[in-house]
This record gives structure tokens, sequence and C-alpha cells, in this order.
């Protein structure tokens, strides 16, 4: 399900065009904003919410991300045509139609593949509001090591009965997407199901859409925000760092120490 609160809060993507830590290369035949170490194993994939791959906040969360030692890829899987609230010939109703998440899985398929044929060795991924939905899908096969969604839109309860990767769901609790009695269905279903290591949590106070839009210039939305960006990268970094047998995860927070 999406809805009006997908749309709310639009990022300024003039200040994408900024002096960053990353920059836009092809990566599986997508345009794709990419930073961290190069040579490095372990990368996480970040999939947008309907603005898109040049969202500031976006890019800003991969190099806080890069920072701790990973490759980190944003592809633009909305072909450079994000969604637009100015654009009222191409309402979100319209606009979903030409974007649909499962064409969105296939496009995230092409860029796993490209960076397994660069020698990456573990893949984690990130998925925001329609992003969540795509890394739902690559988490029912052997496509990443660990997934997380952050106020997701689109995905089902019945998606969680077939995941096989790790998966956390970070959500809001003001959400009328995915609100709380939803998510708690979603948190049934993975307990329920012990081969599937999973972590749900759902914010307080917050909406749909705080960890990618919120306001750079509130204090409080950006602390909160930046709890949620600990959460997903300690999430990702236990099952993609340290996923290897021997290798043991020594803190919950620690993969956090430097955002």
């Amino acid at each position: 399900m999406s809805g009006p609160e997908c749309c709310e809060n639009p990022p300024n993507l003039s200040a994408s065009r900024g002096q960053r830590g990353g920059s836009v290369l092809e990566v599986g035949g997508f345009k794709t904003y990419v930073c961290g170490p190069s040579n490095s194993k372990h990368a996480i994939l970040l999939v947008s919410d309907v603005f898109g791959y040049e969202a500031p906040n976006l890019r800003k969360l991969a190099d806080k991300v890069a920072a701790e030692g990973y490759y980190v890829v944003v592809p633009d899987f909305l072909y450079g045509d994000p969604y637009s609230p100015e654009n009222t010939e191409k309402p979100l109703s319209i606009w979903i139609q030409s974007h649909g998440t499962d064409k969105g899985f296939e496009d995230a398929k092409q860029v796993v593949a490209a960076l397994k044929d660069k020698g990456i060795s573990a893949i984690g991924a990130a998925g925001f509001c329609w992003g969540a939905k795509v890394v739902t899908d690559l988490a029912k096969s052997d496509y990443i090591q660990a997934a997380a969604l952050l106020h997701p839109s689109l995905v089902k309860v019945d998606d969680f009965k077939e995941v096989k990767a790790p998966i956390a769901i970070l959500a809001a609790e003001i959400d009328k997407i995915s609100p709380p009695e939803l998510i708690k269905q979603f948190e049934e279903i993975l307990s329920s199901r012990s081969e599937v290591d999973s972590f749900v949590k759902i914010f307080p106070s917050v909406k749909h859409g705080w960890t990618v839009r919120y306001n750079v210039e509130d204090k409080e939305a950006v602390l909160r925000a930046e709890e949620a960006h600990c959460d997903m990268l300690d999430w990702l970094t236990k099952h993609v760092k340290y996923s290897q047998k021997g290798s043991e995860f020594s803190s919950v927070r620690g993969a956090c120490s430097s955002m």
C-alpha cells in the first residue's frame, strides 16, 4: 500500500549536487552513487524511496555507512524519474504504474550480480518506503546476507513467510501506510520462524519517512533519524561483516561509534 505519506517532506534534490564523499558511476547498468573503499569485500545496497537516489539525506547516510569500511551503492532504480509532487500530470497513482517494485527487484538483482562479479563476498541491503519492498524480495533468496526495512511501503504479511535472509524492520509509530498494528503482524510471523533472525522496532513519535526526509535544522528530528541509522548499521554489520564462521559481533552499538 502507498499513499500521501510516501510523498510528504520531499527532499531538495539540488542539495545533493554539492560535494560529498562519493561519486556517480555505472554499476550493473545503472547510474549509481558509490562511496567507500573500492577494495572492500563487504557491500551495502541502499534502495531509495520514491524521491530517488539523489536525495541528500540518503547520500549523507551512504557516506556514513561507507565510513565504516563498506562499499556502498545507491542505484537509480527510478531511471532519472523520481516522483515529483509538483508534477500534477503524474500523481503518485500514475507515477507508480511506471515504477513498480517488481521491476525494481529485477534491477536490484543486476546490481547484486555486478557487486559479486567485483569480488564482494557479502552484501547487505536497506530499503526505504518504496525500496523496502525491493529489499524484501531480495531477502527471499540468497541474493543478500541481510536486509533492513525502514518505514516500509507495499510490503505484505505474506512476504515475511518467504524471507530467508536475516531481516530488520524499523517502523514509525505514526504511519498510516505501515501502522504499528501491521508491523506487529510482521513481527509475529518472523517470531514464529526461528530459522530467520529478525529484529523489529517501532520508533515512538515519528512519522513515515523520518529516516531520510527529516529537517536537517531540527536537532530532535536528526537525533531520531540517527538512532534508526545506527540500528540499521548495527544489524547489517552483524550479518554482513561478522557473518563468517568464527567472527563475533561484540557490541550492539559498536558499528555506530562514528555516526
